[in-house]
């Protein structure tokens, strides 16, 4: 807490969607908050915009090819500390500040969740990569340092109001929704010749272009059950998914009685900042609220399994354990790239994360350096399968 009783943020990915509304988000309840750091990958431009607007007192950039360009922008009319590379993000993760926001994207995020978690921090968390890749080390980690995770997810921050303090371990089943992407009505012939620019269009939600394409897998939602076992300590089979076109319910708890609770609001991603910023407190967020009356019926169906096979997959993964979630990760990250250039099909990805599957061979994930390496073979394995088609 800083003199006036606000609490000290850092965000981390700053420049990218998440972190950009987490910054819209601390100015408005600036009575709350106060921003001591910022990070991004490369955006020195905006960066420096966030910089001169927000006066942190530290600033990390990852790339050390846009350090020079950062401070250039900013010589003369800030005075704070830059921070540089992967270390500098690390650094500023762990600097003396109460709230953590980890907005970044991809498996970089792990290791400054883990300083994070490490120092104590509270960890307001979008990167989902933390608990998909490191679900066990984020544990051990909040062992250690006694920090904590509150979620960003739009579904994990439901699951959170849903349970309201009570733990999940009292639940029957975590059910999280899905809008079931562009694709949920296609034909099978015609999702077979589905474009990238067909990908990206989804039903409700804006955001960046891998998660977009693993919204029309479903992996992404895959994915969301393994961040759910490591927030929640719930075995994967107690945590279901439902497809909900209208995104309307973000998730459910289903308790022993059979009665369920869910989670209801508008889909707008500055609801679940706001939430894990401010939680347990719910001041207002100028966000409408969902009004039930203009909508014309809330829908819910069983998942396809032969439409989206990437959720099975992504179950495999967590009942595996070990490397299995990074090795996924990253061959995804890597098809969903290959796809959206043109040079695999819509349904390669799912294809050729399948062989990969089969054939690797997975091991412990001890510390950051057996996860790296897993990922790093993941990837050429992903690239060699995307080259032939």
């Amino acid at each position: 807490m800083d003199t006036a009783g606000r609490r000290q943020v850092v965000v981390l990915g700053s420049t990218g969607t998440i972190g950009r509304l987490a910054l819209e988000v601390i100015e408005r309840l600036s009575d709350r908050f106060r921003l001591v750091g910022l990070a991004a990958w490369r955006n020195a431009g905006l960066l420096a915009e966030q910089t001169l607007r927000h006066r942190p007192d530290l600033v990390a950039i990852a790339d050390p090819l846009a350090v020079e360009s950062l401070r250039e922008r900013v010589a003369g009319a800030w005075e704070g500390e830059i921070l540089a590379g992967r270390g500098g993000i690390v650094q500023i993760a762990r600097c003396d500040a109460d709230l953590v926001v980890n907005a970044l994207v991809g498996s970089a995020g792990l290791e400054p969740s883990l300083a994070a978690l490490r120092a104590g921090r509270i960890l307001a968390l979008a990167n989902k990569e933390s608990l998909v890749v490191g679900g066990e080390l984020v544990r051990a980690a909040i062992h250690e340092g006694k920090g904590r995770i509150v979620p960003i997810d739009s579904e994990h921050s439901a699951l959170l109001q849903c349970l309201d303090g009570r733990s999940a371990a009292s639940a029957r089943r975590l059910i999280l929704t899905a809008s079931g992407g562009p694709f949920r009505t296609w034909p099978r012939e015609r999702i077979e010749r589905a474009t990238a620019d067909d990908a990206m269009k989804h039903p409700t939600w804006k955001m960046g272009a891998r998660i977009t394409v693993d919204s029309a897998t479903l992996l992404n939602k895959g994915f969301e059950i393994h961040e759910a076992r490591w927030l929640f300590d719930l075995p994967g089979e107690r945590i279901d998914v439902w497809v909900h076109p209208q995104s309307v319910v973000h998730a459910l708890v289903e308790w022993q009685d059979g009665s369920l609770i869910a989670q209801l609001s508008v889909a707008d991603m500055r609801l679940p900042i706001q939430t894990a910023l401010c939680h347990p407190e719910r001041p207002p967020s100028g966000i409408p609220s969902c009004d039930l009356t203009s909508i014309e019926g809330l829908t819910f169906e069983q998942v396809d399994q032969d439409r989206y096979p990437c959720l099975a997959l992504a179950r495999e993964a967590l009942a595996a354990g070990g490397t299995a979630p990074a090795v996924l990760n990253a061959a995804d990250e890597v098809l969903v790239e290959e796809f959206l250039v043109g040079r695999i099909r819509f349904p390669d990805i799912a294809r050729h994360l399948r062989r990969l599957m089969d054939e690797h061979r997975f091991g412990p994930a001890t510390d950051i350096d057996s996860v790296r390496d897993a990922d790093r073979a993941a990837r050429l394995r992903a690239r060699a399968l995307a080259s032939v088609g």
